[in-house]
């Protein structure tokens, strides 16, 4: 959402934490559009990340045909059985380990994304990283080099 900003695209977005936040599923809807955007409700996303089998559940099946689901096969060992969909696994966990970051896993995805979707461009990605981490500047390294990981898969 902060790189579609900094692109001066229009973003919306909407978290849904409830009773997730004590361990179960947590999901994130994020519109990017470079017109106003109407709603934030995403009912037929183009692209779902799934960071974790719940969540791949519960949307696998609301992902538009011809859409993107990139999955964290460090967490998901089970195949997306949808034909009319594209599936990008990323070892997510254990490239974020690789990158001395275990809780990167998010960044090697966003990488993937970055890459596959063509949505954003990757200079403005890598600067987001450097401007959200900059009251922490030692995690910046790491953080970039999980990004690449998961851009140059």
């Amino acid at each position: 959402a902060y790189s579609a900003m900094y692109e001066g695209l229009e973003v919306s977005w909407l978290p849904s934490y409830g009773p997730e936040m004590r361990g179960g599923t947590a999901n994130c809807s994020v519109c990017v559009d470079s017109k106003p955007i109407a709603s934030p409700i995403i009912s037929n996303p183009d692209v779902l990340i799934a960071m974790n089998k719940p969540s791949l559940d519960k949307f696998v099946d609301k992902v538009k045909a011809g859409g993107l689901i990139i999955v964290n096969s460090s967490l998901i060992t089970d195949k997306v059985a949808r034909e009319d969909v594209n599936v990008l696994y990323v070892d997510a966990t254990e490239l974020a380990v690789k990158a001395n970051n275990p809780k990167a896993a998010n960044l090697v995805v966003f990488g993937a994304f970055v890459k596959r979707s063509g949505t954003l461009d990757k200079d403005i990605a890598v600067d987001t990283i450097k401007k959200i981490f900059a009251k922490k500047p030692k995690f910046i390294p790491s953080n970039i080099e999980a990004f690449e990981m998961g851009y140059n898969l």
